[in-house]
């Protein structure tokens, strides 16, 4: 049975006379769509027509169980390491508020609102971060030298990602 069956089903089950049992369900309309379940993988059917609806669907979904593999020794040793990685941003970092597009400058052409090793007071415009057609200005969160500058112009960014480094 296929996907292209479903219409036919429907009109069966609301046009056809069938066999039904005492509660006025026709059961053979709800076997071929709990086979159709089974095909196509689907958990949920229903079907509506001339009044009458029909729904059928699957309480659990069957859990696919991958077999155990074995860590090679050297992948074990690696772990304990990046485990002791900082994470989070870099010690500096201004990091972008939202998810967006980031800008280095006030418009194409312009020159960088910063420059590596320029010297930055808090309340600056570093950035702009522009999210739903809004430009928003990231500022200096405090005084410092801007020591690295991790995204480019039109760059997408995510929120909580590091923009730049101010020491």
């Amino acid at each position: 049975m296929s996907m292209k069956d479903v219409k036919p089903l429907g009109a069966k089950a609301a046009d056809a006379p069938k066999a039904k049992s005492a509660y006025g369900i026709d059961s053979a309309a709800i076997r071929e769509l709990a086979e159709l379940l089974s095909e196509t993988g689907l958990t949920e059917i229903e079907l509506e027509s001339g009044g009458t609806r029909l729904r059928v669907a699957r309480q659990g979904v069957p859990v696919m169980h991958a077999a155990p593999v074995a860590v090679a020794p050297a992948a074990a040793a690696a772990a304990p390491a990046e485990a002791a990685a900082p994470k989070g941003p870099a010690q500096g970092g201004v990091t972008s508020p939202m998810v967006g597009t980031v800008y280095v400058s006030p418009s194409p052409g312009a020159p960088p609102f910063v420059k590596v090793g320029d010297t930055v007071k808090e309340g600056d415009t570093l950035l702009i971060v522009e999210a739903m057609k809004t430009m928003n200005p990231i500022t200096a969160p405090r005084s410092g030298k801007v020591s690295e500058i991790c995204v480019t112009d039109a760059q997408p960014v995510e929120f909580g990602q590091t923009l730049l480094v101010i020491s």
